[in-house]
């Protein structure tokens, strides 16, 4: 009986040890020439969103992932895209759509990072820039799109030798923005030109779990898993925050002080009202 109550210690020590060891990318089951690309990038080792949704990802299963921008999200669904391209290379591989142009642009300049090394080629499909350059980057059929859903329907209507049959992937970034902005009929005319939901993976990323969201879900993923790091009206994690009390009337003068010290860095000033501002 002793023995045997030695044996559970043991074991119980042993998993207390394999709880303790660091998670990597290496260890997710990232692949060598990936996790070399996160190393360049400076990715130390996953976010939380990145180690609750890469495990998942590798597995073929789609996904609902609750996080909001800052989380490590765009590594959580490029990493896994980037994985399955390296092993069944083919043009025309993932769409990710997304609500705003800044935010497409930086989609793409990470996926291009991370895969600079496999030679990984983008193109962003986004209102208010030249439609006839960008059939041009869709024509040379690239690996990866990034696209803002109405620009992507012009495109789907208006460009002739364009389709979207091959996708193997699609992203839904920020879907509870998507859906602010009513691009609702837009998006449903994508999911009915897309190939049907078996036949590929979908990742739907959002900050919160609307009824819209919650109505996409049903429609477009096919019995996903749920992986969630964000807590309502929490801030990423890596976020700095300071607070001054100061005196109504000498607000200005501290603010012009506040101004000077972060000279050079983009800065939002927010104020109550026209004559404030």
């Amino acid at each position: 009986m002793d023995d045997e109550h030695h044996l559970m210690e043991e074991r119980d020590n042993e998993e207390n040890n394999e709880l303790k060891e660091p998670t990597t990318f290496k260890s997710l089951g990232l692949n060598d020439v990936l996790c070399e690309a996160c190393e360049k990038l400076g990715w130390k080792a996953p976010t939380k969103i990145q180690a609750e949704a890469l495990p998942v990802a590798f597995q073929n299963r789609d996904i609902i992932g609750l996080a909001e921008t800052g989380s490590g999200k765009t590594g959580a669904f490029g990493l896994p895209i980037l994985q399955a391209l390296l092993a069944l290379p083919q043009r025309l591989f993932a769409l990710v759509l997304t609500p705003t142009r800044e935010l497409a642009y930086q989609i793409s300049e990470q996926f291009e990072a991370l895969g600079s090394s496999i030679g990984v080629k983008c193109a962003v499909i986004v209102g208010g820039m030249d439609m006839m350059s960008q059939s041009i980057a869709l024509a040379k059929k690239p690996h990866i799109v990034i696209a803002t859903p109405g620009r992507l329907v012009d495109h789907l209507e208006n460009t002739k030798g364009f389709s979207l049959r091959s996708i193997r992937y699609l992203v839904m970034d920020e879907a509870d923005r998507i859906l602010n902005m009513d691009f609702e009929v837009d998006l449903d005319k994508i999911l009915k030109i897309l190939p049907p939901s078996s036949t590929r993976s979908t990742y739907l990323y959002s900050a919160t779990m609307t009824k819209k969201v919650a109505k996409l879900q049903r429609a477009s993923l096919r019995d996903p898993v749920k992986v969630e790091v964000s807590e309502k009206y929490s801030t990423v994690e890596k976020l700095q925050q300071s607070y001054l009390f100061i005196p109504a009337k000498y607000k200005d003068v501290y603010l012009v002080s506040i101004l000077n010290d972060m000279s050079g860095k983009s800065i939002i000033v927010f104020a109550s009202t026209c004559t404030t501002t």
